[in-house]
């Protein structure tokens, strides 16, 4: 039950989501705030648990990310009288009555796991405040809750007057966030629009030593700033998580359409896609999957996000099945240090794992991390793992140290660049 839903309760969010007056929009914030002030007629039992999920990087704050974390907490929802706010800034509220710490700690330990590949959610100092969640006991700390959600309600408020106010300004005026209205208008431009122009592709190389590194595939996929600045530069496209999540699913069947009609030798074989669970089992894909000539699935490799896998593994798995069947190789993609150890490559049936690359991996003070980190490693087969977002010299170096083979990254593009620029010897 989300905040939208009202409950039978006097505890319940108000049922109006209408905005009454230009000073007093009703949404999620005032929805919470409204709760709030309520909520300390009835502070018996009651705690609420603040996720900050706004502090994650942006390509963690997705759509299919920001429910997925929401749903870890359904279950609890009516198992104790729960209330479920998704704000505006992507930070999660949840708030219910006679739940132990043992319990709610259980599902804040899976949202870690699932954010496992960001600094936040893997960061456990336990010497220091928590920054991934904060926790209120309502009968001690009601006066420091209510005063947060009426602060976050106020930006808020300032945040949608700062927006009216510059609505329609010069270039440099904040983009206006994207609505169903927007959505339907760029849908509609990049289903007869040439979008050749914001595809990209970049290498995934093998690297021995010193040597120059050999391309093995690339990856294609769509640069969405590059999307926003040619059809829609003064909308935010990703400014709405849910909307955002049906661009992607239509950007997944372009992206299929361009492919199957593709003429460019380039990219008619060795490539990877990162496509949702949602679009391997759309007649979309079927069309491209017809359309590859004979041989050509064994070198494509599908790239699928680890949020989209755990959230329905039943799908995962009918999905996986198939593209084994027909000769695709699969790869889990945005795994970290840490969550590299609970990922069961063989068990999950993936041909490969892509792990994101983070200065702390080479941290020398961490060394009982970089034990298990081998460790995890060597279980999952050092051929079998990408490292990607190496954007330097060192992320290369420590890949080699644990093992690794396969590099993806900014750096290994500029390898590649100056390996091309050199005069061909003899």
């Amino acid at each position: 039950m989300m905040a939208q839903q009202p409950a039978t309760t006097d505890m319940a969010p108000p049922r109006s989501t209408q905005q009454t007056t230009d000073d007093q929009p009703t949404g999620i914030e005032t929805l919470l705030v409204d709760y709030a002030r309520r909520l300390g007629r009835h502070p018996l039992g009651r705690r609420a648990i603040v996720i900050h999920l706004s502090r994650l990087r942006p390509d963690n704050r997705r759509a299919h990310h920001i429910r997925i974390a929401a749903n870890t907490f359904e279950a609890l929802v009516k198992q104790f009288d729960g209330q479920i706010f998704l704000l505006q800034n992507a930070d999660i509220i949840f708030i219910c009555k006679d739940a132990s710490i043992a319990v709610i700690d259980e599902a804040i330990m899976r949202l870690r796991y699932l954010f496992g590949d960001d600094p936040l959610a893997a960061e456990l100092d336990e010497s220091g405040p928590d920054r991934f969640a904060t926790w209120y006991d309502i009968e001690r700390d009601y006066q420091e809750f209510l005063a947060l959600v009426e602060a976050m309600h106020e930006q808020e408020l300032k945040r949608k007057k700062r927006i009216a106010a510059i609505a329609g300004g010069g270039p440099r005026a904040e983009r206006q966030p994207m609505d169903p209205q927007g959505l339907a208008e760029l849908v509609a431009i990049i289903q007869r629009a040439d979008l050749a122009n914001v595809m990209r592709r970049q290498s995934i190389c093998a690297i021995l030593g010193d040597e120059t590194p050999k391309p093995v595939f690339r990856e294609i996929y769509i640069s969405i700033p590059d999307l926003r600045d040619s059809v829609m530069p003064k909308r935010d496209i990703a400014s709405d998580r849910w909307l955002f999540q049906h661009l992607t699913q239509h950007l997944d069947r372009r992206v299929l359409a361009m492919l199957r009609k593709n003429d460019d030798q380039a990219i008619a074989h060795s490539y990877s896609l990162n496509l949702n669970i949602s679009t391997l089992l759309s007649q979309e894909f079927h069309q491209f999957d017809q359309s590859l000539r004979a041989g050509a699935r064994g070198s494509i490799v599908i790239e699928l996000q680890k949020m989209d896998i755990f959230a329905d593994l039943g799908a995962y798995i009918f999905a996986r099945d198939f593209l084994k069947e027909r000769g695709y190789r699969v790869c889990l993609d945005g795994v970290s240090a840490v969550t590299l150890a609970y990922i069961e490559r063989e068990r999950l049936g993936l041909d490969l794992v892509k792990m994101f690359w983070s200065p702390d991996m080479a941290d020398p003070l961490r060394t009982e991390r970089t034990t298990a980190f081998r460790d995890a490693i060597d279980r999952t087969g050092r051929s079998r793992i990408i490292l990607a977002r190496c954007d330097s010299e060192e992320a290369v170096a420590f890949g080699q140290s644990v093992g690794l083979r396969l590099f993806q990254g900014r750096h290994i593009d500029r390898l590649l660049s100056v390996a091309g620029a050199r005069p061909r010897q003899g």
